[in-house]
């Protein structure tokens, strides 16, 4: 049984395979690829736009159906299992996608599901928008490892991701946090290598970089204090920061975006902004790996 649950827990091959299957799925948009219907059932325990529709309209695209639960309109808001209710849901669907909270728990649930279960977003990890990233920068340059990208803001669980992305492609990674916000200490220990670089300055992080990446500052579930908003003051993706890197630099963004905080609108709406076409190609990633798990 196939579970997508972390990128650096699948083999290089798959990956490409992954990425290469999206490509063609945009490539031929709407095309039916089930011969029997599949049912997605997803679990929210975060609230979501890009993941709940890129993933329903998804499988519904490709000839499946879906059954969607929430905290609000399930047994799980009044105070029944994770674990209980995927042992459950298994039975009925044919696969899962779980969007949580705890990383803890998409590992338990992965041990007592009876079909494949896919990582949505945890605290910890966001591999689906890696891939859809990774989409993207294939749609644009030639050769993804030969990149230097630039990580800026938050070390936060898709920075996580990118760090774990770092095991199957050898494109250059400067990761840019203030002080206290840094990627999980074990992820960076584990991953390190010549290729991943922390460098506190942000002036000095994005000297070369083809492309910048950044995220909300705060995540689901962090306390939006005046005081965590001011260490990143200078970690703002504006034009005066963008043109230190000396290059036409490309900018990903992996949405909601809070304008005015960790981006300006001159950056997410310039020429060079590619966060319309990453929450685009989510569609296509998704659905590839929904392919991917159920091995059609």
């Amino acid at each position: 049984m196939k579970h997508f649950l972390n990128i650096d827990e699948i083999s290089t091959k798959e990956i490409f395979k992954i990425v290469k299957t999206s490509h063609k799925l945009k490539k031929n948009y709407g095309k039916k690829y089930l011969k029997k219907k599949k049912i997605l059932g997803m679990i929210f325990e975060k609230p979501s736009t890009r993941t709940r529709v890129s993933f329903e309209v998804g499988i519904k695209q490709i000839g499946g159906d879906v059954v969607v639960l929430d905290q609000n309109d399930s047994q799980l808001g009044r105070g029944e299992s994770l674990k209980d209710t995927v042992k459950v849901l298994s039975r009925y669907v044919d696969i899962i996608m779980y969007r949580g909270k705890e990383e803890k728990k998409l590992y338990e649930i992965s041990k007592v599901s009876s079909v494949p279960i896919i990582n949505g977003l945890t605290d910890k990890s966001h591999p689906c928008q890696i891939l859809a990233d990774v989409m993207t920068l294939e749609e644009k340059f030639s050769d993804i490892n030969k990149l230097n990208l630039c990580w800026v803001g938050d070390g936060n669980n898709v920075c996580n991701s990118w760090i774990h992305l770092t095991k199957h492609y050898n494109f250059n990674l400067a990761i840019s946090c203030p002080e206290g916000c840094l990627p999980h200490e074990r992820i960076l220990k584990q991953f390190s290598n010549d290729k991943l670089r922390i460098i506190s300055n942000p002036n000095e992080a994005v000297k070369g970089a083809d492309v910048i990446i950044t995220d909300t500052w705060v995540s689901m579930g962090m306390n939006q204090s005046l005081n965590r908003l001011k260490k990143f003051k200078n970690f703002q993706l504006n034009s005066k920061l963008v043109n230190k890197t000396e290059k036409d630099s490309f900018i990903l963004h992996c949405l909601p975006a809070h304008r005015g905080e960790e981006i300006t609108n001159e950056i997410i709406d310039g020429k060079n902004s590619l966060v319309w076409d990453e929450a685009e190609n989510r569609l296509y990633t998704h659905q590839s790996i929904l392919i991917w798990c159920l091995d059609l």
